[in-house]
């Protein structure tokens, strides 16, 4: 009798067990069966790796994501598409896409990935949450409330490795492999997965003795004659202030430009000029005085925060279980 390995059983396409490894009663022996499931779980890996370069549409970003090199990265995926028999990437000097077969095929496996994530997770009772959870998050959100409180749900989940993507602009969460994010500003797709966590006023903000050399700004247009910190590297920024049924909207030429929420806040804080920034984000610096709001009678918007599950793939337990620690910090 010829002992196959999961090939047939379970679809993990390995090669058949050697004769040698079968005993007289042709039941596979102990070492045979830990290859089959030493194979599987190559299999598992090399659908993650797939998902991971379908989105990240690099082989060697990828790679250094999963903490391969780029040759064994191409390799794995030479080999899994040997054993599915089509052509699942393709691959250019410019960029990787999928075949018209690897587009379903990535749908198929990226919801089984989720599912096997799931099942694990509550085979384990539903409590101990282990693997990677990638979290996209803005500069402030992560400095100021998330890090900050982390050791509470690490310390709840030991075994989950937690990595922080810090970017003030707005990642992609497909091709960043991105779990969960806390998203500032409005929600762009009515297709992604939202928990609303709350919402805060801008304000306008500048050092106190800033603005006894400069100034203080009576109006909105009196802003021009100060230094404006500005996110944005547009030449000029359009700010609207309202004030019951007046609307001024003014154009600032901006003096610094520095990409992200926290740098304009230092930089405000060090007497460069003036910033704007959600309350979250200064509540701190105003208690302590080393801010202070100008123009406080106006109104220049709000800022809400969402927390976000990307669309058309199963949420990961782990993203869900950190999504509701968020809510339940009442930020």
């Amino acid at each position: 009798m010829e002992a196959r390995s999961c090939r047939e059983d379970v679809g993990a396409q390995l090669d058949f067990v050697d004769h040698a490894r079968v005993g007289e009663t042709g039941v596979a022996s102990a070492e045979a069966f830990d290859l089959c499931l030493g194979g599987m779980s190559d299999r598992l890996s090399a659908l993650r790796l797939f998902a991971r370069v379908a989105r990240k549409g690099s082989f060697s970003a990828a790679a250094r994501e999963l903490g391969l090199t780029q040759p064994t990265a191409s390799k794995i995926i030479a080999a899994l598409e040997r054993e599915v028999g089509a052509s699942l990437l393709v691959r250019t000097t410019r960029a990787v896409t999928l075949t018209e077969v690897g587009i379903s095929y990535l749908a198929r496996i990226e919801q089984a990935i989720a599912e096997l994530d799931e099942a694990d997770h509550e085979a384990r009772g539903g409590g101990e949450l282990r693997g990677v959870l990638r979290v996209a998050l803005t500069s402030s959100i992560a400095v100021r409330e998330i890090i900050p409180r982390l050791p509470a749900f690490a310390s709840r989940h030991p075994a989950l490795r937690i990595v922080l993507l810090v970017d003030d602009e707005r990642q992609n969460l497909l091709e960043e492999g991105i779990d969960v994010s806390l998203r500032l500003g409005p929600l762009e797709s009515s297709s992604m997965i939202a928990r609303h966590v709350g919402e805060w006023p801008f304000v306008v903000v500048a050092a106190p003795a800033y603005l006894n050399a400069a100034g203080h700004p009576a109006t909105p247009s009196d802003l021009r004659a100060l230094s404006t910190i500005s996110h944005s590297e547009s030449p000029t920024n359009l700010w609207t202030f309202r004030k019951g049924n007046a609307v001024e909207a003014i154009e600032l030429i901006p003096k610094y430009v520095i990409n992200s929420n926290e740098g304009c806040i230092a930089a405000a804080k060090a007497g460069l000029g003036f910033t704007y920034s959600a309350t979250l984000a200064v509540r701190r610096e105003l208690e302590e005085g080393c801010l202070i709001r100008i123009l406080p009678e106006w109104h220049i918007g709000s800022l809400q925060l969402n927390v976000l599950f990307p669309a058309g793939k199963a949420v990961k337990p782990a993203a869900r279980e950190f999504g509701a620690f968020v809510l339940g910090l009442h930020l």
